[in-house]
């Protein structure tokens, strides 16, 4: 498995890039899925010890997504976001921000999924763009990294 890769956004002071890649045994239409299907979703979703009770995703152009996670600690960590591009099973952009518990968004992001074919699984290659700092970047490093390990988890089992 390709280590992440973390690099600074080229030409935008004060806003980070974060890469993540992946081979995954599964095709490109399945993992793509995997990020649409709620009910596939709910069973992947989020760092290690977490759960998703709570989910929206409303997979077109423009529609919202959104994802209550509860840690083990039972404390509740909640993410939005736009979809702006769907285009499956190849690629899926959303914007992302965490949210606070009346509903007010911190700052906007941007995830890009890109999938493609690799023998017989696929090739995910996640950048996450616009992050607003590196302690945000280094943090979303290590969620991204659990949360697709919990999706590599998915398509090992038979």
């Amino acid at each position: 498995m390709p280590e992440p890769v973390l690099a600074e956004a080229a030409g935008q002071s004060g806003s980070y890039e974060l890469t993540v890649e992946r081979l995954l045994a599964a095709s490109p239409e399945r993992v793509f899925d995997a990020w649409v299907n709620p009910d596939t979703f709910v069973k992947w979703w989020g760092p290690e010890g977490f759960t998703t009770p709570e989910h929206l995703l409303d997979v077109r152009p423009n529609g919202r997504w959104r994802a209550v996670m509860r840690a083990p600690d039972g404390q509740r960590h909640i993410v939005s976001g736009v979809y702006r591009e769907i285009d499956r099973p190849s690629c899926l952009v959303f914007t992302w921000a965490w949210e606070d518990e009346d509903g007010l968004r911190g700052h906007d992001s941007e995830v890009e999924l890109t999938l493609r074919a690799a023998g017989s699984g696929t090739h995910l290659h996640l950048v996450h763009h616009k992050i607003a700092s590196t302690d945000s970047r280094d943090s979303h490093r290590e969620g991204w990294i659990a949360t697709l390990n919990h999706l590599e988890a998915l398509f090992a089992s038979p």
